[in-house]
C-alpha cells in the first residue's frame, strides 16, 4: 500500500472526515486491522484565512507548497489538498512537488457523470464557486455548471467563515441552504456540489431530493483508489 500526504487544516473539522473516511474505506476493502498510511501535514487555518481574503494566493501557495514538499519528503505517493479553496492553487503546488496532486474538481465531475448528472448546482466559498477549475473541468465532462447569485454567495460565504469554519453547524443554516438548492432547483440542476469540505458536516444525502456530491467523500475515495490500486 502506498502512502496519502493530506495537507489539512483548513479546516481541521473536515480534516477529520478526511482522516475517518479513508481508513474506513482502506479497512474496508483489505479487511482484517488494516488502515490506511498517512502523513497530514495540519496548517493553521488561523493564517490562511486572512490572506485569502487579501488574495495573496503567492503566500498562501508558499505555505502549503512547503507542506506538500514535506509529506513527499516523508513518503507520500500522492497529495490531497483537503478544500476544495486550495484548489485555486492546485498547479502552483503540483509544480513544486513529482508526486500527483489528486484534483478535488476532477474526480468530483467524474463522480457526476458516473451518475449521468448534467446540469449542478456550485455550493462553496466565494473563492471556489469563482475560481475556474470547477468550470473547467466539469466543461470537459459535458456538465452544466450553475453559480449561485451575489446574494446567495454572500450568504453561502459568511455561513463557511463565520460558522462552520468554527464549528458551528447551525439547524437554520441548514434550511436555507436547502432553500438556496429548491430556488435553483426551478432553474433546472439535477444535482449539488457540496464544493466545500465543511458543507458535508451541515447537510447529507437524505436532506435534499436531489444528488449531494459530497467532495469530501469523493476526494478521499480517489486517494484509496490510488494507493491501493497504482
Amino acid at each position: 500500500m502506498k502512502t496519502i500526504g493530506l495537507i489539512g487544516g483548513t479546516t481541521w473539522l473536515s480534516t477529520i472526515d478526511y482522516y475517518r473516511i479513508i481508513n474506513q474505506l482502506v479497512n474496508e476493502r483489505l479487511g482484517g486491522m488494516h488502515a490506511a498510511k498517512l502523513i497530514l501535514h495540519s496548517v493553521d487555518y488561523g493564517e490562511i484565512v486572512p490572506l485569502t481574503k487579501a488574495g495573496k494566493w503567492d503566500e498562501i501557495a508558499q505555505i502549503i507548497g512547503d507542506a506538500a514538499r514535506k509529506a513527499e519528503q516523508a513518503g507520500a505517493s500522492c497529495i490531497l489538498l483537503c478544500a476544495n479553496t486550495m484548489h485555486v492553487i492546485a498547479s502552483e503546488i503540483q509544480a513544486q512537488i513529482a508526486i500527483p496532486v489528486i484534483h478535488i474538481a476532477d474526480v468530483s465531475a467524474a463522480a457526476i457523470r458516473a451518475q449521468q448528472v448534467k446540469h449542478v448546482l456550485l455550493l462553496g466559498t466565494r473563492y471556489t464557486m469563482n475560481a475556474a477549475f470547477y468550470p473547467e473541468l466539469l466543461g470537459k465532462n459535458g456538465i452544466k455548471l450553475t453559480i449561485p447569485d451575489a446574494a446567495d454567495q454572500e450568504y453561502i460565504n459568511n455561513s463557511i467563515y463565520e460558522e462552520m469554519g468554527r464549528g458551528l453547524f447551525l439547524p437554520e443554516t441548514k434550511a436555507g441552504y436547502l432553500s438556496i438548492i429548491d430556488k435553483y432547483t426551478a432553474q433546472g440542476i439535477d444535482g449539488v456540489i457540496m464544493g466545500c469540505t465543511e458543507i458535508p458536516l451541515l447537510l447529507s444525502a437524505d436532506d435534499s431530493h436531489l444528488p449531494l456530491f459530497d467532495t469530501t467523500r469523493i476526494h478521499a475515495t480517489a486517494a484509496v483508489d490510488y494507493v491501493l490500486n497504482s
